[in-house]
């Protein structure tokens, strides 16, 4: 589980969310590829992953597009095979 700390330049009054994503993780390797993939986007401050409930879970400011993360997953799904779609 990897906690990322909000950048300098977020502005304490912004709202947190959460975003869950349904991703055909089978290993940790994935999640590790997940974490890192997401990690990246300005704004995500925490990722869990869960490997056997195929689950990932995104606290991000609320400037965060859920859209971008989306796109950032189905990158990396293409690549690898693995499902990727937002949690309903």
């Amino acid at each position: 589980r990897i906690r990322l700390t909000p950048l300098p330049t977020q502005p304490p009054h912004q709202t947190m969310a959460e975003t869950r994503f349904d991703v055909g993780m089978t290993c940790e390797g994935c999640a590790s590829a997940v974490k890192r993939i997401l990690g990246k986007v300005e704004g995500v401050t925490d990722i869990q992953t869960n490997v056997e409930a195929k689950s990932v879970v995104v606290t991000h400011g609320d400037s965060v597009s859920k859209q971008e993360m989306l796109e950032k997953l189905q990158k990396w799904s293409q690549a690898s095979g693995k499902s990727v779609a937002l949690s309903s």
